[in-house]
């Protein structure tokens, strides 16, 4: 059993979807060394997200932000408000993505389908560097 473990920062775009596979798979390179094992993608942070999802069309980036708007607006009467008025919304969003996502390796590859991508999804309305933390495990 082997254990390797890669750190990333990535400036985000803001209340942006960012397909960012080609930068972990540039980080975690020590993945060639797993016939088979997991790779855990963390991320640092409480008000981005990460998901696998369509890494093909951009639309499908687009309508996933429209679509967290509607489930967790800025104009809900929220009690925490101390970053401003897009924080609270961001704290919900990221808690119902998640931040961190769990990938097979395969043979040294991600074993992702043919149209999934990681994505870093922004939930503020400004730009953060993001910290995401890479452990991979396996034979």
């Amino acid at each position: 059993m082997k254990f390797r473990q890669a750190s990333l920062s990535i400036q985000s775009r803001p209340q942006h979807n960012m397909i960012i596979t080609q930068a972990i798979e540039d980080s975690c390179r020590f993945i060639e060394e797993f016939d088979q094992g997991l790779l855990q993608v963390f991320l640092r942070h409480t008000s981005a997200s990460l998901s696998i999802n369509e890494n093909s069309d951009a639309d499908v980036r687009a309508d996933l932000t429209m679509a967290l708007d509607h489930i967790a607006p800025e104009d809900l009467p929220y009690r925490h408000a101390d970053e401003g008025p897009d924080d609270m919304p961001a704290h919900v969003k990221s808690s119902l993505l998640g931040v961190s996502v769990v990938i097979p390796i395969v043979k040294g590859r991600l074993g992702l389908g043919r149209w999934q991508g990681i994505y870093l999804c922004e939930h503020r309305r400004v730009s953060h560097q993001r910290e995401i933390i890479c452990s991979a495990w396996g034979v």
